[in-house]
């Protein structure tokens, strides 16, 4: 299972979710959750049909991040953004491959000069 975060709550084990169910969880009203969608391209409910609005557990754990940043560590909206784009690229693969790559050259310049 993954590490729990400290502003994550339990999500029930759906697929998907209507946005009345996301209010409930996130304990956010849903016209917050429609306004975040403007404003935060990573949460993307998939239309129904009928066009009502079906989030995903990802999305639903995007909110609750976002609900942790601009409630509990007072970010504004611009912050929370660049806060979150921030971390996904420090995340990628690409930079996780340079990383390792830059700690094994700098473990082989530590050893060199160990060796002096």
């Amino acid at each position: 299972m993954q590490d729990q975060k400290p502003y994550q709550t339990k999500i029930p084990d759906k697929f998907y979710f209507k946005i009345g169910e996301v209010s409930k969880i996130a304990g956010l009203p849903s016209h917050v959750l429609r306004f975040w969608e403007t404003e935060f391209k990573r949460i993307k409910p998939r239309r129904t049909e009928s066009g009502q609005r079906s989030y995903t557990k990802k999305d639903i754990e995007i909110i609750l991040e976002i609900k942790h940043l601009l409630h509990d560590k007072k970010f504004t909206i611009d912050g929370a953004r660049k806060h979150m784009r921030a971390r996904a690229a420090a995340e990628s693969p690409a930079t996780k491959r340079f990383l390792e790559d830059l700690k094994t050259e700098l473990a082989s310049i530590r050893n060199l000069l160990d060796r002096n």
